[in-house]
């Protein structure tokens, strides 16, 4: 992932580094695992511990010459082993494994690595839209089905949706994160051919993995699949945030926008504008996520125990998707932290229909007070659409309508058009979403 993208941190665990220092811990968790049990001399498990490194630029020099990763690795690892003095020793580097037995189980280490960072990022999230959710959660709002006026709502409860997905996003995540948490030293073929699985068992768990139940050469992709799947439920639920920002931000609505700071600049050539260029980032990137996930479906069917059209996928999806993810979360934080939200302007855009929104409380009170629905239907959309195409106030005809005061009055038709009576659940669905929380 290009630098613009990468958070120091994330980039730090899919560095070339780090990447290399996993799977110098899966080779010393082995040689030390197989020097309990006999396999490996002891000595040379304490001498691997203590002289074991590496450069990675005699890794690449070596790779060019064996176009192999894990052999320029284990030779470059084996020549500093030689330079201190514990050639021998090396001889006990990668003793019974086979490449994938340390590339997959230290792929295990960098994502449950990056997984720690996307879930507190998330939770962090979480939290922020919880804070904002209660800050507005009595703010009346309209509520829009097809883009089109609907019935009145709360932000509060909007920031709440988002949070509830968040949550569940998060929970997907951990999962998915925990499924992952394996490791396999299960030799070429997923038999054990040259190690038992009890060292597997006590290498993964020198690593803090489990080992996996059955493997082939590999580790099955479903598992990474379900990972960057749940990465990208992750996007598009924020991609969903950003993108009704933006609606909200638009100039004939107002409601809500992101934050503008001194100093920033719109446009090169209009110096009023103010766009929402976070928000349309966050939509933009959430596109590469969803379609990295479509790569990992593809990675799971492989030849028969195992052939490498994966791993080059591997090498760009699992970074990007992590790296963009974190990177997202960060940005989605930053947006609803300091989301400036107009409630005069919300408050305005609901009235701009006169009275428009309350005609489903009208029909069902009509019915209730003994209309046929068909004829309570047919008066009440006779007075909304001529109310819509005149710009006159809807309330106003139905106030003014024998019909509808055959029925109802004056009172009851009150209470038709009363926010409050349309908002009186706000307080359960609260409860409801984060529980019997008392923060106001």
């Amino acid at each position: 992932m290009i630098a613009r993208y990468t958070r120091p941190e994330m980039g730090r665990i899919f560095s070339e580094q780090n990447k290399f220092d996993q799977w110098l811990a899966v080779e010393l968790a082995a040689a030390e695992a197989l020097a309990e049990s006999g396999e490996v001399p002891a000595e040379a498990a304490r001498a691997l511990r203590a002289h074991a490194g590496f450069d990675i630029a005699r890794i690449d020099a070596i790779e060019r010459e064996t176009r192999h990763d894990v052999i320029a690795f284990t030779t470059a690892v084996a020549e500093k082993m030689a330079a201190a003095g514990q050639a021998d020793a090396s001889r006990w580097l990668h003793y019974g494994l086979t490449s994938n037995d340390v590339v997959d189980t230290a792929q295990a280490l960098m994502l449950k690595q990056a997984s720690k960072i996307l879930v507190d990022g998330a939770r962090a999230l979480a939290e922020i839209l919880k804070r904002r959710a209660y800050e507005f959660k009595d703010t009346v709002q309209i509520g829009r089905t097809h883009g089109i006026h609907a019935e009145p709502i709360t932000f509060g409860l909007k920031l709440a949706l988002w949070y509830d997905e968040v949550t569940r996003g998060t929970s997907r995540l951990e999962a998915a994160a925990e499924d992952l948490r394996v490791g396999k030293i299960s030799g070429a073929v997923g038999t054990f051919g040259h190690i038992g699985p009890e060292a597997e068992e006590r290498i993964c768990a020198r690593l803090g993995l489990k080992p996996a139940a059955i493997s082939s050469q590999v580790i099955a992709r479903d598992r990474h699949a379900a990972w960057v799947a749940s990465l990208a439920l992750i996007a598009a639920t924020l991609e969903k945030i950003a993108l009704e920002i933006r609606h909200l931000q638009r100039t004939e609505v107002r409601e809500a926008e992101e934050p503008f700071s001194a100093g920033q600049k719109g446009s090169s050539a209009m110096p009023h504008k103010r766009n929402p260029v976070v928000s349309e980032q966050i939509c933009g990137l959430a596109r590469v996520i969803r379609s990295n996930a479509q790569a990992a479906f593809e990675n799971v069917a492989l030849w028969h125990e195992r052939d490498i059209s994966h791993s080059s996928v591997e090498r760009v999806i699992l970074a990007d998707s992590a790296i963009l993810t974190d990177y997202l979360l960060a940005k989605t934080r930053w947006l609803v932290d300091g989301m400036r939200v107009y409630p005069e302007r919300m408050l305005r855009n609901l009235e701009s229909t006169q009275g428009l929104i309350f005609s489903g409380q009208l029909l069902l009170d009509l019915a209730a007070a003994g209309m046929l629905r068909e004829q309570a239907y047919k008066l009440v959309q006779t007075k909304a659409m001529h109310a819509w195409e005149n710009g006159a106030s809807f309330r106003a005809a139905v106030e003014s309508d024998d019909q509808v005061l055959s029925f109802l009055s004056l009172e009851k038709i009150k209470a038709a058009f009363s926010v409050d009576r349309q908002l009186t659940h706000v307080d359960r669905i609260f409860r409801q979403v984060f529980g019997q929380d008392t923060q106001n």
